[in-house]
């Protein structure tokens, strides 16, 4: 076979799907997951939004309902309503269809779109992607394969536990004018930390001023603080402010973590313009049009229709926004009360960070050794950069999950 394909490689297993592969082939009863990407109940169980429940009703008891196919550009009703929660509702970039919407396959789905877009088309600046220094392991893989070169920025100050800004400030004013910065709109992964407003108009004002052109990664939104205005700010705050609109903005947005969508790729791109430019926008909606229908023909039905019925039902929306609180409500209960019980171990370091970062995620400090000890020891499965999914942690096991915590970082010391 060999003769026939060549530098074909066996690659290792991705480090998410081999750590669930471990916990699952583990034994022990008193087991904790904290490397999961999805949100689990005070008993640890998979939860479905009551919204989403409802919705589902309504769908399949409509007399409209069906399983036919979508147009290539996806279920319009949800692309539309997409926008319009990302956005606002009196968003002058709505009113101005200035918007240019496709559905995608989920979040990573919109990633490779923009990816292959701007490969395709992008000749304001160097086809060079700024990815924060961590970020999500697959944002590398996304823009490896497509071609872009891929660089990074500082973010996480290590020794602080804190937002690197001044590193952060410095790639964006030395990077090529017209290279692409990729930012986390809110729950930053893997790290929890996110800028403040202050920070953030910071960061926007200087990738303005350098024409940089921004890809928001939007996965979180109301998922983070249970309150979609707030997780919105940057995104808003760059399509709006009119000192920092001259270029256009790409935003990636997924419905898995806010509507619990995970396994059916509900998601979307959308192409903000800084001007109305009609022939321009249906130029790039033909072409990403055209991307679709060569990848996938057109975007999956059921869970786009799930999502548009809550966006655009009064009750299911209210009712969205309060699971969105439940759930975000039940993580920050979690962080408060792990940092608590630490600092009352005496568990040696500084644990403010758990309680200062926000969303699904916390960057723990933990070393990898650490991370070995926890998994090998104890049975606490996370990630090996010391990544710990909070919405792992319930009533039943934060006790646990503390003391071997305080277990592993007594006896293990992180090399240097």
């Amino acid at each position: 076979m060999s003769q026939v394909f060549t530098n074909v490689t066996e690659l290792p297993p991705d480090p998410l799907f081999g750590l669930k592969a471990r916990y699952n082939q583990d034994t022990r009863k008193d087991k904790v997951d904290l490397g999961i990407g999805a949100y689990r109940d005070n008993n640890g169980k998979p939860w479905i939004l009551p919204a989403v429940r409802q919705a589902e009703q309504k769908l399949i008891n409509s007399p409209d309902y069906n399983h036919e196919y979508l147009s290539i550009s996806g279920f319009e009703p949800f692309y539309t309503g997409a926008a319009k929660v990302l956005l606002g509702d009196a968003s002058p970039a709505i009113k101005d269809q200035r918007v240019v919407s496709q559905q995608s396959l989920s979040g990573t789905g919109a990633l490779h779109l923009a990816g292959l877009f701007l490969k395709k088309f992008y000749s304001g600046g160097p086809h060079t992607i700024y990815l924060s220094q961590p970020t999500w392991a697959n944002h590398k893989q996304v823009f490896d394969t497509l071609g872009l070169t891929v660089r990074s920025y500082p973010y996480w100050n290590k020794e602080t536990k804190s937002l690197d800004l001044d590193g952060f400030l410095r790639t964006i004013q030395s990077a090529e004018p017209g290279s692409i910065f990729l930012l986390h709109a809110c729950a930053h992964n893997p790290t929890g930390l996110d800028p403040n407003y202050e920070q953030w108009n910071q960061i926007l004002a200087a990738l303005e001023a350098k024409k940089h052109l921004i890809i928001f990664d939007s996965a979180y939104q109301g998922f983070a603080s249970g309150d979609l205005e707030k997780d919105a700010y940057p995104i808003r705050k760059a399509i709006n402010d009119s000192a920092i609109k001259s270029t256009p903005i790409i935003i990636c947005q997924s419905f898995a973590k806010n509507v619990g969508m995970y396994g059916e790729r509900v998601g979307a791109i959308h192409v903000v313009l800084p001007t109305k430019d009609d022939q321009f926008g249906r130029a790039v909606k033909s072409q990403l049009n055209l991307i679709i229908r060569c990848e996938i023909s057109n975007p999956p039905a059921y869970g786009s229709k799930i999502v548009a019925t809550i966006l655009n039902d009064t009750a299911l929306y209210s009712q969205w926004r309060k699971d969105l609180t439940t759930m975000s409500s039940r993580i920050i209960k979690m962080r408060d009360t792990l940092r608590t019980k630490l600092e009352k171990l005496g568990t040696p370091g500084t644990w403010n960070h758990i309680t200062e970062q926000t969303g699904m995620f916390s960057f723990t400090g933990l070393s990898p050794e650490q991370v070995e000890r926890l998994e090998k020891k104890h049975g606490v499965y996370l990630v090996s950069s010391g990544r710990a999914s909070v919405a792992g942690l319930n009533d039943g096991n934060v006790d646990k999950v503390a003391n071997a915590i305080d277990e592993v970082v007594r006896n293990v010391q992180p090399k240097l």
